[in-house]
């Protein structure tokens, strides 16, 4: 009768954390982020901003309410819960059946528990609805080698890789093999047949599942992230031997990718590596999300560097001057490449971003200023002739309750 009792309290507990998480999502369909933190009422991350989610109960979260929120998630997760206890933090994924699906980290502050909770849209995200180049969609027909996507958290990158790998999924028949810490997005077998194993549940790090895969027969790999030197030279030797590699950085853009892959290795290996990471990288991609001139929305600004002689040869024997990766990038155009400033220029002159989010997103403030500074000469000669406009402060409504 207890057990029976027990199971039932356990059931409502979630049931009614599920209709939390729900009202949260439901604010926006561009919510990212939820966020549980004591002294603050729930929150949602809506275009790179913190927002108050009104809930009855929960107007104020205490150390007891976020205590209790990780205890439900971690009840049947022993692992999450001895890296909790063991290091103050812990990776899981948490889903609300039929709704959506989250990507979870719970740690410890301040002798107390906070969550933060990616969504993890149920549909899988194609090109057209990440807006990315139209070219990318070559790595597809790639038979091996490197691809890395980079960036800072909550750039994109995720969704870039899922969106590839659903391409190859959808025109070949591949068996593809997945590491990811914890699994996101849930790719169904359709042409090809995929398995997805996530760290700690299926196997115990990334360097060891991706020595097993090497095993397993695949055409393609996907590893979450290149964390340390095993796994970066594991994925190199993949590469080598005629698999397709996906994985992630948590670098600003492709040069300095190529010299964090460079550095995690002893400076008497340096030259090795180069040579082998020169012969096998096909694809690095670098995203950045710009908020949107009309405060609608992000757009992703992509930097894209592509092995050709020339790229090839600076990896190998190191950068000069006037011997740049992104020297190669901004001449590369027939090749699909670009860099960061060059697609932020673009946006500007568009309209797509405003000039100030332009000049603090780019790698060379000064050089964009330069390439944009006919934009604000004009702007400048406008103001000064135009006059004067009133002003009305309640003339920007709020949008799906919220101020942009």
């Amino acid at each position: 009768m207890s057990t029976s009792s027990g199971q039932s309290v356990s059931n409502a507990a979630n049931e009614a954390f599920n209709q939390v998480l729900r009202a949260m999502v439901s604010v926006s369909e561009k919510v990212s982020d939820l966020i549980f933190s004591p002294g603050r009422p729930p929150q949602v991350e809506l275009l790179g901003q913190l927002r108050a989610v009104k809930l009855q109960g929960l107007e104020m979260l205490t150390p007891g309410h976020t205590k209790s929120i990780c205890d439900l998630m971690i009840a049947n997760n022993a692992i999450a819960r001895e890296k909790l206890e063991k290091f103050g933090a812990a990776d899981l994924s948490y889903s609300v059946p039929g709704f959506s699906r989250f990507r979870v980290n719970i740690f410890t502050q301040r002798g107390t528990h906070a969550i933060v909770m990616r969504v993890i849209p149920n549909r899988i995200p194609t090109f057209v609805d990440l807006m990315l180049p139209d070219h990318l969609k070559q790595i597809c027909d790639l038979r091996n080698g490197i691809v890395l996507v980079t960036g800072p958290t909550g750039s994109g990158k995720s969704s870039t890789l899922a969106a590839i790998i659903n391409l190859i999924n959808e025109m070949y028949y591949y068996h593809i093999v997945t590491i990811e810490d914890p699994i996101e997005f849930i790719h169904p077998h359709k042409n090809s047949t995929i398995h997805q194993r996530e760290l700690y549940a299926d196997c115990p790090d990334f360097k060891n599942a991706l020595r097993s895969a090497l095993r397993q027969a695949p055409k393609v790999i996907l590893v979450g992230e290149m964390r340390d030197m095993e796994t970066v030279e594991i994925a190199l030797e993949a590469a080598e031997t005629g698999h397709l590699v996906f994985s992630t950085l948590h670098t600003i853009d492709a040069a300095r990718t190529i010299e964090r892959i460079i550095g995690v290795f002893p400076k008497s290996e340096e030259h090795v590596i180069r040579i082998r990471l020169s012969q096998t990288f096909r694809y690095i991609i670098s995203q950045r999300l710009i908020p949107r001139a009309d405060r609608q929305g992000r757009v992703a600004a992509i930097e894209i560097l592509r092995s050709t002689q020339r790229t090839r040869d600076y990896v190998e024997r190191g950068e000069q001057s006037g011997k740049t990766l992104v020297d190669a990038m901004k001449d590369g155009a027939i090749d699909g490449m670009q860099t960061f400033d060059q697609v932020l220029e673009n946006m500007v002159r568009s309209g797509i971003i405003t000039i100030q989010d332009g000049v603090s997103y780019s790698s060379n403030p000064g050089n964009f200023t330069l390439a944009i500074s006919d934009l604000t000469s004009n702007m400048a000669t406008q103001e000064a002739v135009a006059p004067p406009t009133p002003t009305n402060s309640g003339s920007f409504p709020a949008l799906d309750g919220f101020e942009r």
